[in-house]
């Protein structure tokens, strides 16, 4: 058993998130630790609203409100949000509370007396419309490195390389396109080449995956530069450096330390002393961090950089999961064109959250930008969940429940069993590796193992033959089948698994800490509990692209008013 920090990046607060949002950090977490805790592991999962930075800042300003007002109302319809999708974070909390505030100002007071903080004299780009400073992403332009015209000042999307604004060919501001001049103003610095040093080894000999190695070796050899930390921003966390009065700490640099600050709140708001240096100062401890690619080196360098600079004993990623882009229907999901689906407008169309966590991982861009597609959509719910789990569910119980009064005995086939074994074990080391789409063909594969063993048994044959033994045999092999399908199943579908359990007359629930690796490979019941339809066929619609764009756009108007703030506004 090991102890696990999971945590998911914190989404922008300024917006409603969307689905590829959903499935790129936070509902990966969440299944993730779902499947430790299955396993009996030690886990601790935290994330929260990122509400800090000019993003916010300028929303705010945009609605005529306080920055505050703003990530509040947002915070709370968001995290409502997440709960329906029934995300288990043991925190979900928020960048702007006391207990991260201090742990952000005490960690980079210590990186200060550790002579890692410096400070310089910057002419940064000023917006004489806007009358503000202009961070680093609301400059765009041209990147210098691969020409990409909507680079920002801080990362160019296009090829990954990190920038400053002044490195931008004709910048511009994000907000009302005017071309910025150019002001002095002093800054404090964080010496990331000198706090980086070792890390190339250690993501050398780091089971990181290739997508992440490579990306974060490539940055290390072209060489690191300081980073400002602190900017002239007024809604963030105040920097406690000397001097650095009206300052506040860069948003980035500050969201990537609540994966810590969010373990000690979770220490405060349940008195679990100790909790936070059990988890946190334990260099055996892993901490698996579920992202977008675009955001590699804030967790591989800029974090691991940072822990290092504090002299302290603190554990550097064991595993980043990096994702690729999810696109909606073969283009990006855009806020501003209106293409794509948010995560309160999915609930709306359809209701049960395990449809929406099931297909998404399924498409799940791994190892490549993957396409959320309403046809794919249809056919896994319909096909994949309906025709291979919850009819092979459904035809197993129902047959025990008529035929046998809900109860049979018999021996599992050892063949069947091995075969399970078999895919149990793929599926365990899957998981491990956040290869959840590959999870979720061995779970597949049981479910139609199960399909295929029932259909060329044909136990309804063996009954009118009089061979009722060998049929109750056969039903309950089955019913092993489904017992073990229902712990396969229980990190992606958690409701389905559940209604499962308690049809094959299990007690209590399925996602007990440690049922997967406790209960897995026992004999079932052998008893049918009111078994009912899993899941339900998705009509044809679901299908149809066109016809699912227009009941979005009926659909969108209602949840607009339901929004703290309109979205597309």
């Amino acid at each position: 058993m090991a102890k696990w920090v999971v945590g998911s990046a914190w989404p922008y607060v300024n917006a409603v998130p969307h689905l590829g949002n959903l499935v790129g950090s936070i509902l990966s977490a969440d299944v993730f630790a779902r499947f430790l805790r299955l396993m009996g592991e030690e886990v601790v999962a935290v994330s929260g609203s990122d509400e800090h930075g000019t993003p916010v800042e300028v929303e705010a300003r945009k609605r005529g409100l306080e920055p505050k007002e703003l990530t509040d109302k947002m915070h709370a319809y968001v995290s409502s949000l997440f709960k329906k999708y029934l995300i288990s974070f043991d925190n979900y909390t928020r960048t702007h509370n006391p207990v991260h505030i201090k742990f952000v100002q005490d960690l980079f007071m210590k990186i200060y007396n550790n002579g890692y903080i410096f400070t310089q004299d910057l002419i940064l780009p000023y917006c004489p419309k806007d009358k503000i400073f202009l961070p680093d992403r609301f400059v765009t332009g041209t990147c210098p490195y691969c020409g990409y015209n909507g680079a920002r000042g801080d990362q160019c999307d296009a090829c990954g390389k990190l920038l400053d604004p002044p490195d931008l060919i004709n910048p511009r501001c994000s907000l009302c396109g005017t071309r910025p001049t150019w002001k002095k103003t002093t800054h404090w610095f964080f010496d990331l080449p000198e706090a980086a040093k070792g890390l190339d080894e250690w993501v050398k000999e780091s089971d990181l995956p290739d997508n992440v190695k490579n990306f974060t070796l490539k940055w290390l050899e072209e060489g690191l530069t300081p980073r400002a930390v602190t900017r002239d921003n007024k809604w963030g966390i105040p920097a406690p450096f000397p001097g650095a009065e009206n300052k506040t700490i860069y948003v980035w640099f500050e969201a990537v330390l609540g994966y810590l600050s969010a373990v000690k709140e979770l220490e405060v708001k349940e008195n679990r002393e100790g909790l936070f240096e059990y988890f946190w100062k334990d260099l055996n401890t892993r901490t698996v961090y579920f992202i977008g690619k675009d955001n590699i080196p804030f967790h591989s360098i800029i974090l691991p950089a940072l822990l290092k600079a504090t002299g302290e004993q603190y554990p550097l990623p064991y595993h980043i999961s990096a994702t690729e882009y999810l696109m909606y229907e073969g283009k990006k999901f855009s806020k501003s064109k209106r293409i794509g689906v948010w995560i309160d407008e999915a609930l709306k169309l359809l209701p049960d959250p395990d449809y929406w966590r099931f297909a998404l991982i399924r498409m799940r861009p791994e190892d490549r930008d993957m396409n959320f597609v309403w046809k794919e959509f249809h056919r896994i719910i319909n096909s994949e969940l309906n025709d291979d789990i919850g009819n092979f569910a459904h035809r197993v119980l129902s047959f025990v429940k008529r035929r046998f009064g809900g109860k049979v005995e018999g021996e599992v086939d050892k063949e069947i069993k091995e075969k399970v074994e078999e895919l149990h074990k793929k599926f365990v080391e899957a998981m491990y590796e956040t290869r959840m789409r590959d999870a979720t063909n061995y779970l597949l594969e049981m479910a139609r193992l199960g399909n295929k063993y029932l259909n060329e048994k044909e136990p309804w044959r063996m009954l009118k033959e009089g061979r009722e033994e060998e049929a109750k045999s056969v039903m309950y092999t089955c019913m092993y089948i489904l017992r073990e399908i229902a712990m396969h199943m229980a990190p992606f579908t958690p409701l389905a698994a559940q209604r499962l359990w308690e049809m094959l007359g299990e007690e209590g629930s399925v996602h007990e800490h440690g049922t997967l690796a406790r209960e897995h490979g026992k004999d079932p019941k052998g008893v049918a509990v009111n078994p009912k339809p899993l899941f339900q066929k998705l009509p044809d619609e679901f299908a149809d692209e066109q016809e699912m764009e227009k009941k979005i756009m009926k659909i969108r108007e209602e949840v607009e008013k339901e929004r703290p703030f309109p979205l597309f506004s």
